[in-house]
C-alpha cells in the first residue's frame, strides 16, 4: 500500500507539472519553436506564426480523492494578463461552478469533491478571459477538457454468482466443461486495473481453468459418476494481471456428471426361491426379481429372458418399466399333481449398449429361479368336457340314457356325488344317480315337441361341497313312428255342376310329424265306396280326387264331405282319417267357378248360422247405440237465443216466468235475460221475499243529458250509501245507454217509468230497417184492444 501511494503522489505532481507547462504564453512557445528549429524563409528572412494569446488541451485529474481541502486540477493563464488584475477568467461547462471552480484572477482551476470515473470518465468545459473594466474579451472562448485517471477500486464481478454445468463420465483430460465470465468496472485502457486472470480455488484436481479465457476443462481421467456425481468448484478471478495489490472476485460453479452406460447388470445372489398355487390363473405373478444397475435412465434399461429350464412353457418373464424388475407370470395353467418343483434360468441385458466400454462387460447376468407349487383343494373333473347321448321319446320312465364320470383331481381322491341343475331341467324329465353317474328318464319324451335336451350335471366333492364343478349334457331324442300324417294344408275343393265323370277337381298331399329313417311314404284310400268321388293315389306322396258321375245340383245338396284315410308305411303303422269339404258350384264352359251356395261358403270357415246371427245382433245394437248417441249430441248442441254473458238489452229474449211485474226484482233474476245456461244452480229462490231490515231504497232517476261518468258515479254513490247492502264485496253491474240516439231506448225494461201503454206508430216512420219491428209492437197493440 506505500507504493501505491507512492505512486499516485509522483503521478499527481507529473500532472500538475504537465498542466502548468500547457498554460504558457503562445509567444514564448513561437519563439522557442523558432529557436530551435531555426525556421527561414527562401530569403533568409525569419517566419513569424500568427500569435495566439493561450492554448490549452487537457487537464488530468485522479478519481477518488480523499484529501480535505479541494483538489487542485490546473491553472489558465492568458499572455495578455499583465499581471495588474485588468483581466478576469471566466469558466463555463459540465460541473463549472459546481463541481469545479477558478480563481477569476489567478485561472487556478479546483475541484469540489472526489470524483468516480466510473460514474464518468471526462469532462468538457469552456474558459475564456475578458477585461474586468470593460467587460469585453480578451482572448475568445476556448474549450478544454477535464480527464478523469483511473485508480483500482473496483473488484472483478462475474455474470452469475453461481453456474451449473454438466460433462459425461468417464470423460478425457481436457474435456470442455463451461466457460465463466467476469468484468471489471475499471478503465481497460489505462494500467492494469481490468486485466483479469482466472484460477481455480476449490475442485482440484478434478478440474482447472485457463486463467485468461476462464474455460473450465477436466482435469481427471476417468471420472467415475457411480462414485462421485456432484462437484463443487470456486473460480476467481483477479485484476491487475494477477499480481499482488489487486482486487478479486468469486464464483461457485456446480459440475454434474451425467451417466454413461459403463456399469453392466448384474444380479444381487445367483438364484431365487419363488412358490405359487398350482389354481393361479393364467397371467397371475408368481414372483419378483432383479439385477442392479449403478446406471441411470435408459442406460440402466433391462430386459429380462427365460433362456432355459423345465418350466419354459409354463411360466414366462416381462419387464416392469417403471422399477426395472423380472416379473415372472403363469403362462399356463398349473398342476400340482403333474409337477411341483420348476426350474429356470433368467438372464438380465441391457437394452442400450455404448461400444466404447464395451471391455468393462460382458453388459448381462443370469441367476437360477426355482418355483414350488403348492397344492389346493381342486374341485371335481369331468372325463369329458361334455357329453351327447341319445334316448328313443317312447322311452318309458326311469330307462337309462347314459353314465358320466368326475373325480377329485387332489391326491386325497375324495369321493364325488352327482345332481342335475334343475335351473336347466325345469319340466324335470331326467334323474342322474349321486353315486355312479347314470342318467335316466323322469318323465316320457316327445320328440315333436324337442328334438334335443340340453341340462348341466353338477359334480360336488363330497368333503368339501363349496367345490363343484359342472358339465353341459346333450341328449338327442330319437324319432318314433307315433304320430299319423294328415293333409299338408286346408283345401278348399268345389265341383263344378256341369262336371263330367271322371274329371279332376283336387290334389291333396300330407305331411308328418316324424321323420323315418328312409323317408315318408303315404297311402291315400277313401273310408268307403262313394259313388260320388273315387281318389287314385299317385305313389308320390300326392293322390287325385275325381269324379265318379256327371252332373251336380246345388239345390239337391251344396256340398259334400269325402273321408279320406291316410297311412304311412313305417312301423307301427299310423293311419288317419281327414274329411274333404266339397262345394257344389255354378261354373262356365272353361270350368271356372261363378258362384257358389253361402251356406257352403261359410262352412270351411268354421263359422255356424247362431254365430253368424249373433254376429249380425250386434252389429244392429251397435248402429242403435251410434244414432241415440247422435241425436242427443245434436239436442245439445241446439244453442239459447242468447249466449253472451254481457248485458243484452236491445235483444229480444223470451223466457218462462210471469213474475210480478217489471218491478218485482226479488221474484225476477236479470241475468235470465243475459244468458239463461249460466244461471247458478245453487242461488237461493228469488221468488221468496226475505225479510227485510230496511225498507227498499229505489235508485235515483237518470238525468235526461247524463254522460257515462255521472252515470257511473251516481250508481257508485247510490250502492255506497245503501243500508241494505251486504256487509261484503259484491259484484254490482252498472248499465248505461249512452244519450243521443233518436229513437231513445227500445227495451222494455224500464217500462214501469210509465203508467200507461206506449204508442210504437212512430216505428213506422223511421224507414225500412224498422218495419219488422213496427209490424211486431203495432200488432200486439192491436191485439191488445181486441
Amino acid at each position: 500500500m506505500v507504493f501505491n501511494h507512492s505512486l499516485l503522489l509522483l503521478l499527481l505532481l507529473s500532472f500538475h507539472h504537465q498542466s502548468y507547462m500547457m498554460v504558457l504564453s503562445q509567444r514564448n512557445n513561437d519563439e522557442t519553436l523558432h529557436k530551435l528549429t531555426g525556421a527561414s524563409d527562401k530569403d533568409g528572412k525569419i517566419l513569424q506564426r500568427s500569435k495566439r494569446g493561450w492554448m490549452w488541451n487537457h487537464f488530468f485529474l485522479l478519481e477518488e480523492y480523499t484529501g480535505t481541502e479541494y483538489q487542485y486540477v490546473g491553472k489558465l493563464h492568458s499572455d495578455q494578463d499583465r499581471g495588474d488584475g485588468s483581466v478576469k477568467y471566466v469558466l463555463s461547462g459540465e460541473g463549472a461552478g459546481t463541481l469545479f471552480l477558478i480563481n477569476e484572477n489567478s485561472g487556478d482551476i479546483q475541484a469540489t469533491k472526489k470524483l468516480d470515473r466510473e460514474e464518468k470518465a471526462y469532462y468538457t468545459l469552456r474558459a475564456q478571459a475578458v477585461n474586468k473594466k470593460t467587460g469585453r474579451p480578451v482572448e475568445p472562448e476556448s474549450e478544454f477538457i477535464i480527464k478523469i485517471h483511473d485508480i483500482n477500486d473496483n473488484e472483478p464481478k462475474f455474470t452469475k454468482e453461481t453456474y451449473l454445468a454438466s460433462v459425461p463420465e468417464m470423460s478425457d483430460v481436457g474435456t470442455f466443461v463451461v466457460q465463466v465470465t467476469a468484468t471489471d468496472a475499471d478503465d481497460a485502457t489505462y494500467g492494469n486495473s481490468a486485466k483479469l486472470v482466472y484460477s481455480i480455488l476449490q475442485g482440484q484436481p478434478y478440474f482447472s481453468v485457463e486463467p485468461e479465457t476462464g474455460i473450465i476443462r477436466t482435469a481427471l481421467p476417468n471420472m467415475n459418476r457411480e462414485n462421485k456425481e456432484n462437484y463443487h468448484v470456486m473460480i476467481q478471478a483477479k485484476d491487475m494481471a494477477g499480481q499482488m495489490g489487486g482486487l478479486s472476485g468469486t464464483t461457485t460453479v456446480n459440475i454434474t456428471l451425467t451417466d454413461v452406460n459403463d456399469s453392466p447388470p448384474r444380479f444381487p445372489q445367483s438364484s431365487y426361491h419363488l412358490s405359487t398355487s398350482e389354481s393361479a390363473e393364467i397371467g397371475a405373478t408368481v414372483g419378483r426379481i432383479k439385477a442392479n444397475d449403478a446406471d441411470v435412465g435408459e442406460n440402466a434399461d433391462i430386459q429380462y429372458n427365460i433362456v432355459s429350464g423345465d418350466g419354459q412353457d409354463l411360466f414366462k418373464i416381462v419387464t416392469d418399466r417403471s422399477t426395472q424388475e423380472g416379473v415372472i407370470t403363469v403362462k399356463r395353467q398349473l398342476d400340482f399333481e403333474n409337477k411341483r418343483i420348476y426350474l429356470l434360468k433368467v438372464e438380465a441385458v441391457n437394452t442400450h449398449l455404448d461400444h466404447r466400454f464395451l471391455h468393462l462387460g460382458p453388459f448381462k447376468d443370469t441367476a437360477t429361479v426355482k418355483i414350488s407349487l403348492q397344492d389346493m383343494d381342486e374341485p371335481p373333473v369331468f372325463s369329458k368336457s361334455f357329453y351327447v347321448f341319445e334316448v328313443h321319446e317312447d322311452a318309458a320312465p326311469g330307462s337309462f340314457i347314459g353314465a358320466i364320470t368326475a373325480y377329485d383331481p387332489d391326491a386325497a381322491n375324495h369321493p364325488v356325488k352327482y345332481s342335475v341343475d334343475r335351473h336347466t331341467d325345469l319340466d324335470r324329465l331326467f334323474d342322474i344317480d349321486s353315486g355312479n353317474g347314470s342318467i335316466s328318464t323322469l318323465q316320457p319324451l316327445d320328440r315333436e315337441m324337442s328334438k334335443w335336451q340340453n341340462i348341466s350335471i353338477v359334480a360336488t366333492e363330497i368333503n368339501n361341497p363349496r367345490l363343484t364343478s359342472r358339465v353341459p349334457v346333450f341328449i338327442k331324442v330319437l324319432d318314433v313312428n307315433d304320430n299319423a300324417p294328415e293333409f299338408a294344408m286346408f283345401y278348399e275343393t268345389f265341383v263344378c255342376e256341369n262336371v263330367k265323370s271322371g274329371q279332376l277337381i283336387q290334389t291333396i298331399s300330407a305331411v308328418d310329424s316324424d321323420e323315418p329313417l328312409i323317408g315318408h311314404k303315404f297311402a291315400f284310400s277313401l273310408s268307403t265306396t262313394n259313388p260320388n268321388f273315387t281318389i287314385f293315389d299317385n305313389e308320390d306322396n300326392t293322390a287325385r280326387i275325381l269324379t265318379r258321375r256327371s252332373g251336380f245340383s246345388r239345390r239337391e245338396m251344396s256340398y259334400y264331405l269325402l273321408p279320406v284315410v291316410i297311412s304311412d308305411n313305417d312301423y307301427p303303422i299310423q293311419s288317419s282319417t281327414s274329411t274333404l269339404t266339397i262345394r257344389v258350384c255354378a261354373c262356365d264352359s272353361r270350368g271356372n267357378m261363378q258362384s257358389c251356395n253361402a251356406e257352403a261358403l261359410m262352412l270351411p270357415a268354421g263359422l255356424s248360422t247362431g254365430a253368424l246371427v249373433a254376429i249380425l245382433l250386434c252389429i244392429i245394437i251397435l248402429l242403435i247405440i251410434v244414432v241415440l248417441f247422435a241425436a242427443l249430441r245434436r239436442q245439445k248442441k241446439k244453442e239459447p237465443l242468447i249466449i253472451s254473458k254481457e248485458d243484452v238489452r236491445d235483444n229480444i229474449v223470451s223466457y218462462n216466468d210471469e213474475g210480478g211485474g217489471e218491478e218485482d226484482t226479488q221474484a225476477f233474476d236479470i241475468g235470465t235475460l243475459r244468458n239463461p245456461e249460466v244461471m247458478d244452480a245453487n242461488k237461493l229462490r228469488r221468488d221468496i221475499i226475505p225479510e227485510m231490515l230496511f225498507p227498499f231504497r229505489r235508485t235515483s232517476p237518470i238525468k235526461d243529458n247524463a254522460d257515462v261518468r255521472d252515470f257511473i258515479n251516481s250508481r257508485l254513490q247510490d250502492n255506497d250509501m245503501d243500508p241494505t247492502a251486504p256487509p261484503y264485496d259484491s259484484l254490482a253491474t252498472y248499465a248505461f245507454e249512452g244519450n243521443g240516439s233518436i229513437a231513445e231506448s227500445l227495451s222494455s225494461l224500464e217500462s214501469a217509468a210509465t203508467d200507461g201503454d206506449q204508442d210504437y206508430d212512430y216505428l213506422s216512420n223511421w224507414g225500412p230497417q224498422f218495419k219488422k219491428l213496427a209490424d211486431m209492437y203495432i200488432g200486439k197493440d192491436t191485439d191488445k184492444e181486441t
